[in-house]
């Protein structure tokens, strides 16, 4: 079972970003908009008294963020393996290294044989 935040952080949380959306006009020589200062007041009275008014949207919020995780982290990942990972993938196999040593081989056995002794492996850490 995964903690959910609670209502009080939930609750302040929207308070501060129902009063940013509120003042930012005034960052671009507008007027302050009115209609956010009500819901920021009421978030932060509802977070601050720790209301279970909070409890669906807070859950709503959790889930939100939990199908927008599931969206973009695939996404993030491809674009990182398709722009970073396999260009330089297929840079190391145009000037033929193999740091893995997978090539085939007609040997008996792909055993690396150790240069040196590596001593006992007793009291290793």
């Amino acid at each position: 079972m995964e903690k959910i935040s609670s209502n009080r952080s939930f609750g302040i949380l929207f308070c501060i970003v129902f009063a940013i959306i509120a003042v930012w006009p005034i960052f671009n020589d507008g007027s302050l908009r009115i209609w956010p200062i009500p819901i920021s007041l009421i978030f932060l009275v509802l977070g601050l008294l720790n209301s279970k008014l909070l409890n669906p949207l807070n859950f709503a919020w959790i889930k939100f963020g939990e199908l927008l995780g599931r969206i973009v982290a695939p996404i993030v990942m491809a674009i990182i393996y398709f722009m970073i990972v396999t260009p330089i993938g297929l840079f190391m196999r145009l000037i033929g290294k193999d740091f893995l040593n997978t090539k085939f081989s007609n040997d008996n056995s792909y055993w690396i044989k150790r240069q040196k002794n590596i001593g006992s492996m007793k009291r290793q850490f």
